[in-house]
């Protein structure tokens, strides 16, 4: 499934036009990512929950030369699914 088929989906289960769903879906990421981009956490009960996590910085290999390389620290975000997501796939 990809954005637009869940912006059909949704505009069918609530009944309402494709445009709003639109409107409604950006909403709910823009918002997703502002809280994230906080360092805040998003938790939706039963679905899941998005947390931002710090990935210190760590020395890899280039896999061409052999060489060990420098990797710099980031913020990763990370998505832990709920129970009764987690239920439904099962």
């Amino acid at each position: 499934m990809n954005k637009s088929d869940l912006i059909d989906g949704m505009a069918a289960d609530a009944g309402i036009t494709k445009a709003a769903s639109k409107k409604a879906l950006e909403s709910f990421l823009g918002n997703v990512q502002g809280s994230l981009k906080k360092g805040n956490r998003v938790s939706l009960v039963g679905f899941g929950s998005w947390s931002v996590s710090k990935r210190a910085a760590r020395e890899g290999r280039n896999p061409q030369t052999g060489k060990t390389i420098k990797i710099a620290a980031k913020k990763v975000v990370k998505f832990k699914a709920g129970s009764d997501l987690q239920s439904s796939v099962n």
